[in-house]
């Protein structure tokens, strides 16, 4: 069983960057599709972006296509989340999750087994 912790969140200012970083342990890192999800208040958690297990395959969604990076570094159990030119409505909670299927559309929470307990973002206009 793999233990997630994000860390990287922050307030920033509107157009500013901040990378995410999410630690794993407890289980065999390259064996598990790692996807970024948040939750802003008052709203349900959403899938973000998603990378395979070596890392050579990629999903976002629209909402952070262009401006958000997802990548992994599997020697240093750690994924990431590197994310440009933000706004406010990237204001949430940013998870991490590890699931042990990648799919054509890994968007869906209920295909992540481990999740972390979050890191809050701020956008600040």
């Amino acid at each position: 069983q793999v233990q997630l912790v994000e860390s990287g969140g922050g307030l920033v200012q509107v157009g500013g960057s901040l990378r995410l970083s999410c630690a794993a342990s407890g289980g065999t890192f390259n064996k598990y599709v790692m996807g970024w999800f948040r939750q802003a208040p008052g709203k349900e958690r959403e899938f973000v972006a998603a990378i395979s297990f070596s890392g050579s395959s990629t999903y976002y969604a629209n909402s952070v296509k262009g401006r958000f990076t997802i990548s992994r570094d599997n020697a240093k159990n750690t994924l990431y989340l590197q994310m440009n030119s933000l706004e406010p409505r990237d204001t949430a909670v940013y998870y991490c999750a590890a699931a042990t299927t990648w799919r054509s559309t890994p968007t869906s929470r209920g295909d992540y087994d481990y999740w972390g307990q979050g890191t809050q973002v701020t956008v600040s206009s």
